[in-house]
């Protein structure tokens, strides 16, 4: 299964797209669409290149749905968690009990445990609660 355009809206309505490398909620260099791998301080880029790697962060999230979810899911169970997993990371994710939920096939447990990946460094972000009833709401549509 690949990430739908639903993911991909996900994504870019909640991250906004810088051109120049910026310090995230966390402190972590940062530029495009959220892309973190590699960036320093100072860093710059085309909107072609933000664009080039939405898509390859957004693969990169998908690869990890779908090496973690072991179960049947439909496209907008998938679109919800790879946007997830793109914001989150696998490594917080592969242990919670979202994944957990999702597994034993309790979508509505596990739907219920979105809103609560809504912090950041501690702190609850409006934007990560926003974003986190989003995916909510598409992980819930059939």
């Amino acid at each position: 299964m690949q990430p739908s355009q639903n993911a991909f809206n996900l994504a870019t309505q909640f991250e906004s797209c810088y051109l120049e490398s910026y310090q995230d909620s966390r402190d972590i260099w940062t530029i495009g669409f959220g892309h973190t791998n590699g960036v320093q301080q100072g860093d710059t880029c085309t909107q072609e290149q933000a664009d080039q790697w939405l898509q390859d962060d957004m693969a990169d999230a998908a690869n990890w749905v779908t090496r973690l979810v072991i179960t049947e899911i439909n496209q907008n169970q998938f679109d919800a968690l790879s946007d997830l997993f793109f914001n989150v990371g696998h490594v917080e994710l592969q242990t919670s009990h979202l994944l957990q939920y999702v597994n034993a096939r309790q979508f509505g447990a596990a739907a219920n445990e979105f809103p609560k990946w809504n912090h950041s460094g501690g702190v609850v972000l409006l934007g990560l609660t926003r974003r986190r009833l989003a995916e909510q709401a598409l992980f819930n549509e059939q």
